[in-house]
């Protein structure tokens, strides 16, 4: 695989991570470092771990994980999306949408933005590529690319105020929705 498909592959993996740092940026109420780098570490993380599974899950379970991946990382980013829209119309007494750079948030989102590359390492070891190049070039460009959306993210939410929450709730399940598309059709 060259250069440039390898990153093409990293960037396009990284696309759903991107979304959801957006969409995480917009639900802040203050983009924090620290918030920051959870996010984008454990995104990096699960995008360079997934192929590096898939390549050792091999073409023994290829068959059976494609039946239904695209359904678990649609009700997962689906369950995130409404919970985000959810919290826009509680009551302001109410507690806040969970920061989803902690905790179970944070892992969820991180296997749904990350379950595509699980189906790329599969797709390596079938076509004889070593996994250890690639997998670090995905983590890294989805590491920088979910940086970049929380940033892009918190100045749309400042700019349009929590409103723009419901899109990003709305984004996340698109994303899903997208993901079933694709794998459908």
């Amino acid at each position: 695989m060259t250069a440039s498909s390898l990153l093409a592959v990293a960037v396009a993996l990284a696309m759903d991570a991107f979304a959801v740092a957006v969409a995480a940026g917009i639900s802040l109420d203050r983009l924090t470092k620290r918030r920051v780098f959870r996010l984008g570490f454990h995104f990096g993380l699960f995008q360079a771990l997934m192929p590096v599974i898939g390549w050792f899950a091999g073409l023994a379970i290829h068959g059976f994980i494609e039946a239904f991946d695209h359904w678990v990382a649609f009700g997962l980013l689906s369950f995130i999306g409404f919970r985000m829209i959810a919290g826009v119309f509680r009551e302001q007494s109410a507690p806040m949408l969970t920061d989803p750079t902690k905790g179970w948030t944070l892992v969820i989102l991180s296997v749904a933005t990350s379950i595509d590359a699980f189906a790329v390492g599969l797709t390596f070891a079938m076509i004889g590529s070593t996994i250890a190049v690639p997998a670090l070039v995905i983590g890294i460009v989805a590491a920088v690319l979910t940086v970049v959306g929380m940033c892009l993210g918190r100045k749309i939410g400042i700019l349009w105020g929590k409103r723009v929450e419901v899109i990003g709730g709305l984004v996340l399940v698109l994303i899903g929705a997208r993901i079933v598309f694709e794998h459908v059709t």
